[in-house]
């Protein structure tokens, strides 16, 4: 029956006084009960995708009351309409704007260049995105670089502020998300802004070639060619569907739009495989193949893999969701660019969504590769500026799986490390994989709260 806040809280008093006397109220119960710790879930851009919840298939409920954050602006309907009418099967939409956005800026800086040639494309892409005439739509901003006139490229992610010097943006967009009936809760996504516009680039690039005629591009004499080198399969590859999607969608309006330097700009598509040596090899054919500028990889550890590779025969490497913020200093030779921000940003975004509930102790477990514990590290910092100090924080790896045929993630141990810590809030940094995690964690007795 409803009972009155003013008895609730006579209650409450009584059941204190009774707590001190005989350090039970409820003595009944098994002490293991009494001092079961309810543990909040938390997750980022690997994990917190509707498609996730597959991979725990019948023990998704575990998922309920899972939240974080991830890169991701406030998609207009028009957009995601749009995108469903490349992949009308599309759930999810994370990385398909910086998606979209990668294409659109490589075809702006190449017309801007008047070449295909990718050193020449590299020197345009900063620029594309700050100065000049500000406009949103491809086939505007096509127009205007055909008319050899310096623009302002404003796209789906990059809406306020532009790259800065290092080729990534000045600011970006988080969206906090909420798992509830093993599905992400549109009706509680909420968005904030991080970074400072003051950090877009000043410098101004080379003049725009304008076009005369069709045809005029120098270097090589080709067409555009753009190549894949996105997660298809691995432990990212729940994050394929709309990443695949944004770029399809941009090359079919590139095109429409008359293309670049008067032809049809060219996809070919690749598979990252979320693995070091597959990645490798779609690189290698792509070179190959006379590709200029790839667009991904996926996953911050996979770029770092083959930059190398792409750098030495002078390609430009374009990621639309690496986050690992040590990127930021890479020897790239001025050929690596992304339209997902920093995890500098996002760190400071999830720590603020963690300490809004107030936790005592908090366990953050990340794969063992640069963008999970980057980004672990970043949290880590961040909950430390919020006044968690480090007896309060315990931090956990794992090693992903190498390879399709490689045994699944086991943290069983971990699991039982954080049950003994007591931690009543755990976040789970990784891809796919990571919902061995979360089951082994279950599976320990951690009771998470949903």
């Amino acid at each position: 029956m409803p009972v009155s806040r003013a008895s609730r809280a006579a209650l409450s008093t009584a059941c204190a006084a009774l707590l001190l006397a005989t350090s039970a109220c409820g003595s009944d119960q098994p002490e293991e009960a009494a001092t079961t710790t309810q543990v909040r879930l938390y997750g980022t851009d690997g994990n917190m995708q509707n498609s996730y919840a597959d991979e725990l298939k019948d023990r998704a409920d575990l998922l309920n009351g899972m939240k974080g954050t991830t890169p991701l602006t406030q998609l207009p309907e028009s957009f995601k309409e749009r995108l469903r009418t490349v992949d009308p099967k599309l759930r999810d939409y994370l990385y398909s704007a910086e998606s979209y956005d990668a294409v659109v800026i490589s075809s702006l800086a190449a017309q801007l260049a008047g070449t295909t040639e990718p050193t020449e494309i590299a020197k345009q892409i900063i620029g594309v995105t700050n100065g000049g005439e500000r406009c949103e739509e491809p086939a505007a901003c096509l127009q205007l670089a055909r008319e050899g006139r310096d623009i302002e490229y404003r796209g789906v992610s990059l809406d306020r502020a532009g790259f800065t010097d290092a080729g990534e943006p000045a600011t970006a967009s988080y969206a906090t998300l909420h798992f509830d009936d093993q599905k992400l809760n549109d009706g509680k996504t909420e968005f904030v802004g991080a970074g400072d516009e003051s950090g877009a680039s000043t410098k101004a690039p080379p003049p725009a070639k304008k076009q005369r005629g069709g045809k005029s591009y120098k270097g090589d004499g080709s067409p555009l060619v753009l190549g894949g080198l996105l997660p298809k399969t691995g432990d990212l590859a729940l994050a394929y569907p709309p990443m695949a999607a944004g770029v399809g969608l941009a090359v079919r309006e590139i095109n429409a739009a008359g293309g670049v330097l008067g032809e049809p700009v060219t996809w070919i598509d690749g598979d990252d495989g979320t693995d070091p040596k597959v990645a490798k090899a779609t690189v290698a054919s792509h070179i190959a193949s006379g590709v200029h500028v790839i667009i991904g990889a996926g996953a911050s550890g996979i770029s770092r893999a083959v930059l190398p590779d792409v750098v030495a025969a002078k390609r430009i490497l374009f990621s639309p969701s690496n986050t690992d913020a040590g990127l930021t200093t890479v020897d790239d030779k001025g050929l690596y660019f992304r339209t997902a921000p920093p995890d500098g940003l996002q760190g400071r975004a999830l720590a603020d969504v963690i300490m809004r509930d107030g936790p005592h102790k908090i366990a953050i477990v990340a794969r063992k590769d640069s963008y999970g514990e980057g980004l672990q590290e970043n949290v880590r910092a961040e909950l430390e500026r919020a006044g968690m100090g480090a007896d309060r924080v315990k931090l956990l790896s794992y090693v992903p799986p190498e390879g399709a045929s490689a045994p699944p993630v086991d943290f069983s141990t971990g699991a039982r490390e954080i049950k003994a810590y007591g931690a009543d809030a755990v976040l789970v940094i990784g891809f796919g994989e990571s919902a061995k995690v979360i089951t082994a964690l279950a599976d320990a007795g951690v009771q998470l709260r949903h």
